[in-house]
């Protein structure tokens, strides 16, 4: 383990134990620096150290205990005390006030600006007012200024730390709304092709199931290729919804792959099927397109057959692809004139191709046909960026 690690390790391990524990070991630990010297070193008066000495250390030491909740104060029960400390002269030379110097630090690390100024003016003030000679002065001051500063920067790496963590915080609840959003396009895009699965499956077997009954008897093999029909649109459909819910599963199976432009052709061999003529061509130089596009321009291509299926009342539907330079373009046109049909319709398939088309950064134009009777869907794809 390197030391950096080490390091790491131990700011953890320090930054989990209580602040009442860390305050009063410091209390603790200042408490025997200061009454040291009583300890190692004898009276020159003779007999014991003055009482006095011990009730001013004692008094400066241990209300350390609280420095963090109430920083100002402590500062002032630590420093007051000590100017009192040579009233008398049998008690042991302290060189360095350590309570003052601790106070000092966490004023500095922990308090408001103007609190820290004048209360550090105000220690080094007092200090001078008391000091006996210009070496202890010059020492003094060095160290109390040192323990200011390293209190600043202890409250600047805090609010660096704290920066980052909110920076971490921010970043997670950005995923968070970023991954919800994403869940939703998901469920959006499930929904659109859920819709265009059943609408499309269920469009042809009506078509064909109405269509049976009257073929039975004038034209056998016409019946029982509408039943076919029938029957595959029902597999298709149960094909491709398994493929769609797998999406939905946690622990989900090897996915089949989602129908693009080259399933067209069979698209339109199944639409056949319930008696629309459709016609399907394709023109200039095939480029490629993103897997999102491919599944975007057939599910396009679905709805749009299925809405003629359902409500144009047509004869003949043309498809037709063209790659351009900078555009694969969709052409769906029909000559229906409307019927009263008894398919239901949910109202989204038109708003369901423009959307699609949107997703993909392409663009839909949906109305009635200028050269003559009947409906145009013309969609506006960008190929995959080269």
């Amino acid at each position: 383990m390197s030391e950096s690690q080490y390091v790491s390790r131990l700011r953890r391990w320090y930054g989990a134990l209580p602040p009442t524990l860390v305050d009063g070991t410091l209390a603790a630990a200042v408490l025997v620096v200061q009454l040291w010297p009583f300890i190692s070193r004898d009276n020159p008066w003779g007999g014991p150290w003055h009482w006095w000495g011990y009730v001013v250390v004692v008094a400066s030491a241990v209300p350390l205990v609280w420095r963090r909740r109430a920083p100002v104060a402590v500062l002032l029960a630590a420093v007051i005390p000590t100017g009192f400390y040579d009233l008398v002269d049998e008690v042991a030379a302290q060189p360095i006030w350590y309570t003052a110097m601790v106070a000092l630090y966490t004023v500095a690390a922990y308090s408001g600006w103007w609190q820290r100024w004048s209360l550090a003016l105000f220690t080094l003030g007092g200090g001078l007012l008391v000091i006996g000679s210009a070496e202890t002065a010059v020492r003094g001051i060095v160290l109390f200024v040192a323990a200011y500063a390293i209190g600043r920067a202890a409250a600047a790496s805090r609010a660096h730390a704290a920066a980052l963590e909110e920076r971490a915080a921010q970043l997670v609840r950005e995923r968070e709304v970023e991954a919800e959003r994403a869940a939703e396009r998901e469920r959006a895009r499930i929904a659109r092709d859920m819709h265009d699965i059943l609408a499309h499956a269920v469009s042809v077997m009506v078509v064909q199931a109405e269509a049976g009954p009257v073929a039975v008897e004038a034209n056998p093999a016409r019946a029982v290729a509408a039943f076919d029909a029938i029957a595959a649109s029902g597999r298709d459909a149960m094909v491709q919804l398994r493929r769609l819910l797998n999406v939905l599963k946690e622990e989900e199976g090897p996915r089949g792959p989602q129908p693009t432009i080259t399933a067209l052709p069979d698209l339109a061999d199944k639409v056949r099927a319930t008696g629309l003529d459709v016609t399907y061509s394709t023109a200039g130089e095939p480029r490629p397109l993103s897997p999102d596009t491919e599944v975007a321009a057939y599910r396009i291509t679905q709805e749009a057959l299925t809405n003629i299926v359902k409500h144009a009342g047509a004869t003949r539907a043309d498809v037709s692809l063209t790659w351009q330079d900078h555009a694969f373009m969709i052409d769906i046109t029909d000559d229906g004139r409307g019927r009263d049909t008894a398919l239901p319709s949910g109202g989204n398939g038109l708003i369901g191709i423009r959307e699609r088309a949107a997703a993909c950064g392409g663009s839909a134009t949906l109305g009635p046909r200028s050269d003559g009777p009947g409906f145009r869907v013309l969609v506006r794809l960008p190929p995959a960026a080269s």
